[in-house]
């Protein structure tokens, strides 16, 4: 059994040589890719892993799906963040949860993964996959977006927005929700748009069954493009953002029951939790 750690930032030396003990004591081989390692190395280290062990918080666990999905190599986050509302346990509980792990008591839950493509003058300019969302926003000294949306090659309509936000199940308790998008459950294939600051009050967000396309195309801007807050690329009046489902789904290794993700929302994000203290 061959087991990839990927640690962020914050991580110490010592913990990710106490990963390396545990993994010497079960006899599992194990190594340590970089967040930013370039592709060939990355799937140099990646081959023939059995699983992918993030340490960190959810920026790690996110930087983890993007090489675990394509590969159908499940993921483990172990949270050493503030809020690790994607990571599966707290890094106090790693040694039971590895245990658990290599003991097989574990279940696996798919996430839908986005494939993003820039596309300029009938030419892919970028392709990138990624767990949460893709977000087209104004840059430069535009003040507001035009962009009209195109859903399954049937025009849905034009928005004036500061942007707009295609997320996936696990992406709407990201930055969607926090620019007023619905709460999905994470093991749906539903994508969701969401209009960020629209210029008409009626513009408002709007759920997509599984296996639509969704386009958007700027009509007035430029604008950037970035994919689970990575990077940032330019796009031009007359470029178009094509969203869809990655081929392939993210297998998370879960301990907890399905149910526990609304315990969770009550736990990290404060969901249903009334802000006058019950007498």
């Amino acid at each position: 059994m061959k087991v990839c750690l990927i640690r962020g930032s914050g991580v110490e030396q010592d913990e990710v040589d106490a990963v390396f003990h545990a993994m010497r004591a079960r006899q599992v081989e194990a190594v340590e890719l970089k967040r930013d390692a370039k592709p060939e190395t990355a799937a140099d280290l990646l081959n023939d892993a059995d699983l992918i062990l993030t340490l960190g918080g959810d920026g790690t666990f996110l930087a983890g799906a993007r090489v675990a999905a394509p590969r159908d190599i499940p993921l483990l986050g172990v949270n050493h963040g503030h809020l690790g509302f994607l990571t599966e346990i707290e890094a106090e509980a790693m040694d039971g949860g590895l245990s658990r792990y290599f003991d097989g008591s574990y279940r696996i839950e798919e996430r839908t993964m986005l494939h993003v493509t820039l596309v300029r003058n009938g030419r892919t300019m970028v392709q990138e996959i990624g767990l949460n969302e893709v977000v087209v926003d104004h840059s430069g000294e535009t003040h507001i977006l035009r962009l009209e949306i195109d859903v399954g090659g049937q025009r849905v309509g034009v928005i004036d927005a500061d942007g707009a936000i295609v997320a996936t199940a696990s992406g709407s308790t990201a930055y969607a929700l926090a620019s007023g998008g619905p709460i999905l459950e994470p093991t749906l294939e539903d994508l969701v748009l969401v209009p960020m600051s629209p210029f008409a009050l009626t513009v408002r967000p709007i759920v997509f069954a599984p296996g639509q396309d969704i386009s958007l195309s700027v009509v007035r801007g430029p604008a950037e493009m970035r994919v689970d807050g990575q990077g940032g690329h330019e796009v031009a009046i007359g470029d178009i953002v094509r969203c869809g489902s990655h081929a392939k789904r993210l297998k998370v290794v879960r301990f907890s029951p399905p149910e526990s993700f609304y315990q969770r929302l009550a736990d990290k994000l404060g969901w249903g939790r009334p802000l006058v203290p019950k007498k």
